[in-house]
């Protein structure tokens, strides 16, 4: 290389010639320095001699922390904000739990009402009635679902797709509260008869969801699956399977809101609604419909059970975790439910192998009971929010299962009744 000429004071520096072609202009009798010339201070020109002097290199501004919401629905897969429980983390499961339970407070119990076994409130007034006026969200569309149950002779069906759950989206005003549009879905747990005998249809099957690719590896609980997938023709409330309900609305708000809004798909669900939660979920990430539109980005999506049983084997816990489905299961260390089905073949027993087990998906924040007394009670999702309000102590991990195990011996065989009566006369919250 050519050595560095040290120009006099104001001397003028020749201009280079343009016209050389570029193989020729890396000759010129110029100062070459293999240095970044934005960390090094000019040369002065009242000291021939002077070095280069070095300058503090700039320190170019920290990636902004993503937002809270980011956090609580999930982001860092909850990591410290667990133990203890976070308090914004804390209010997001109340509030989300409130959408839930409002699925409970307008089902239609009465035998005689003319919507029986559905909500009693039109869209526009439910959130009113239950007292979530002030949500900031409102309903754009009423789940049905239907399973395809033979029933037993001399027990009559009747019209078996009833109201589930519903969507909504959260207005105007509260995107900017929020920080991003959230679509909302929430699901009911197991009332009627034939969502009953569906529960206890606990044999895994392939989903195949994906028609493009079936995924044979991937097997959930056949009496879930049944219930999402199924079509009650004969139903005037239903249009379509539970699954094109959802997902035709999804697609629409989606499209709606997606290419200009940062967007939020949280579900919701109690006991057998939050396994109708964790298959949309997984739905939803397989068909893609949350990537990126014109530029977006793409639409989180999470799920926050609530004493909720498993759903699938090990491949789907390994699916739903490459779409980047993200699963907070809220659980009450003495509800036996929770540890439904396979409650010895799950995802601690591997001799089977994970395709042939039942195994929970996501992250688990277990809340202790003090007053579990029946069944029904630390059942009820009224417990669980109860339990999110008033905290007790953390309970270890390897508790629970002796916990479940101590509540079961603790049971009389009468104050099982009322559950085998629910089929027939009761509703209870499960």
């Amino acid at each position: 290389m050519a050595s560095a000429k040290i120009l006099a004071p104001n001397a003028p520096i020749a201009s280079p010639d343009l016209r050389l072609s570029r193989p020729h202009r890396t000759q010129l009798d110029w100062p070459r320095l293999d240095l970044q010339p934005s960390l090094y201070a000019p040369i002065s020109t009242s000291t021939p001699t002077e070095t280069l002097k070095p300058v503090e290199p700039k320190v170019s501004n920290p990636s902004p922390p993503p937002e809270p919401w980011h956090m609580t629905h999930g982001s860092d897969n909850w990591d410290n904000l667990l133990d203890p429980l976070d308090p914004s983390l804390r209010s997001e499961l109340i509030r989300y739990g409130e959408f839930v339970d409002a699925c409970y407070k307008a089902f239609d119990l009465d035998p005689n009402s003319k919507r029986h076994c559905n909500c009693k409130y039109g869209r526009t007034q439910l959130l009113d009635k239950v007292g979530l006026q002030n949500s900031g969200y409102e309903i754009t569309k009423y789940i049905y679902a239907s399973a395809d149950i033979n029933f037993p002779i001399g027990v009559s069906p009747a019209c078996m797709g009833r109201w589930v759950g519903y969507i909504a989206v959260s207005t105007d005003s509260s995107v900017r509260k929020l920080g991003r549009r959230d679509v909302i879905v929430a699901f009911r747990g197991t009332v009627t008869r034939s969502e009953w005998l569906a529960n206890f249809m606990s044999s895994l099957t392939p989903a195949r969801l994906d028609p493009h690719n079936p995924r044979p590896d991937v097997k959930v609980e056949s009496g879930f699956l049944n219930l999402y997938t199924s079509t009650d023709e004969s139903c005037k409330f239903g249009l379509g399977s539970c699954r094109e309900q959802l997902l035709s609305e999804i697609s629409r708000l989606i499209s709606k809101y997606g290419s200009e809004e940062e967007m939020s798909i949280t579900l919701a669900g109690h006991s057998m609604g939050s396994s109708l939660a964790m298959l949309l979920a997984y739905d939803i990430g397989e068909l893609e419909l949350n990537k990126p539109i014109n530029g977006g980005v793409e639409i989180p999506i999470t799920v926050f059970s609530y004493g909720g049983p498993r759903v699938g084997n090990h491949g789907f816990r390994e699916r739903c975790e490459e779409l980047g489905v993200k699963v907070l299961r809220v659980v009450n260390v003495s509800d036996p439910i929770t540890k439904l089905p396979g409650m010895f073949f799950n995802e601690n027993f591997t001799v089977l192998g994970g395709d042939n087990c039942y195994t929970h998906v996501g992250v688990e924040l277990p809340l202790e009971s003090l007053n579990g007394k029946s069944f029904s009670c630390v059942h009820d999702l009224d417990t669980y929010l109860g339990l999110l309000r008033c905290p007790t102590k953390k309970v270890k991990k390897g508790e629970l299962m002796e916990r479940a195990c101590g509540f079961f011996k603790r049971q009389k065989l009468e104050s099982w009744s009322w559950q085998h009566m629910a089929t027939l006369l009761q509703y209870p919250r499960f």
